[in-house]
């Protein structure tokens, strides 16, 4: 497996990452134990960098993750998150932010507990908090860090000026935000500010919520549970438009015996040597193609067409309704 380095403290971890947000987000779980498994067999194929949150459940998906990776815990760095107001006795999402320090520190104990270790590798804070200032989330991080119950600090969905707050007082590892094909944003501040800063970037939804895959059209229907029903971007006129950037990517993957989706992988892996992608997938076989991507080298031309015939598509409709973008890159 090849290694990345996340920020210029010492955080390597295999260059792709499996996010576990999908598993166990119900109080019941029926395929608890296929999760597990589908979490060790991860690990057996290389990654070691896995991502979860206090939120995602919440707590169930901690536990999870806890009890999937405890036997395997020297071998792994485990990324979690702090930040939304989730009681942290009852697991009540009351909605909203929190980073109120004591609200970080009750946190942590609680994704400690969960999680089955004495450490965490990756803490993030999961959303700004405009209540409290950067400093203090940062300070109280970096107690953490001290006291041995966190290894490396970092951010998720921060614009620059919040990483640049943040970073002056404990430095940051990675941030974590949507980056991809279809989600570029990220250029015009962010990845600069990261670059200049020395700090990692860890991409969420690499494949566009899974539309990069190739394997979603205009006519694919969502069950009523789905997220992607909620966002614009994913309606029946956008993803008829937007399948032009998926037709670009097929046409380069065929040159390299590669999917839509290794293709789009590969495309952020050679866009800096600190970018780790996080992608999620409940299938081994969708495990295993995108770890692919890691195979496939794209050339200089390749990247060229991409960006070339890229800026001349358009992509329809934002990532998220506006409502949920304003809780974003503060």
């Amino acid at each position: 497996m090849q290694k990345r380095k996340l920020g210029d403290g010492g955080l390597e971890v295999s260059a792709l990452a499996l996010g576990c947000m999908g598993y166990g987000k119900a109080r019941e779980i029926p395929d608890r134990q296929e999760m597990v498994d589908l979490i060790q067999q991860a690990v057996e194929r290389g990654i070691d960098f896995f991502d979860t949150a206090e939120v995602y459940g919440p707590f169930t998906n901690e536990e999870m993750v806890g009890q999937a990776l405890a036997p395997l815990r020297d071998q792994v760095k485990i990324a979690t998150k702090f930040g939304w107001d989730v009681n942290p006795d009852t697991g009540v999402h009351h909605g909203g932010v929190n980073s109120e320090p004591e609200h970080i520190r009750a946190a942590v104990e609680g994704s400690l507990r969960r999680l089955k270790t004495d450490r965490i590798d990756l803490l993030y804070q999961h959303r700004v908090d405009p209540d409290v200032p950067m400093e203090d989330v940062a300070g109280t991080v970096k107690e953490l860090i001290r006291q041995g119950k966190v290894r490396f600090f970092g951010l998720s969905e921060a614009g620059a000026e919040s990483i640049r707050r943040a970073h002056a007082v404990q430095p940051i590892a990675a941030l974590q935000s949507e980056y991809s094909l279809w989600t570029r944003e990220p250029e015009n501040e962010v990845i600069p500010t990261l670059e200049e800063l020395g700090i990692g970037l860890v991409p969420f939804s690499p494949l566009g919520k899974g539309f990069l895959t190739g394997k979603i059209d205009e006519s694919t229907r969502f069950d009523s549970s789905d997220f992607r029903n909620r966002i614009h971007r994913f309606s029946p006129e956008a993803r008829k438009a937007n399948q032009a950037l998926v037709d670009l990517v097929r046409v380069v993957g065929e040159r390299h015996g590669a999917t839509p989706a290794q293709v789009a992988l590969a495309w952020l892996l050679a866009r800096k040597p600190w970018i780790v992608p996080l992608f999620g997938t409940r299938k081994l076989d969708r495990l295993e193609e995108n770890l692919g991507a890691l195979s496939v080298a794209l050339t200089a031309d390749d990247l060229d067409e991409i960006e070339s015939a890229g800026s001349t598509i358009r992509i329809e409709c934002a990532r998220y309704p506006e409502e949920m973008l304003r809780r974003s890159s503060l």
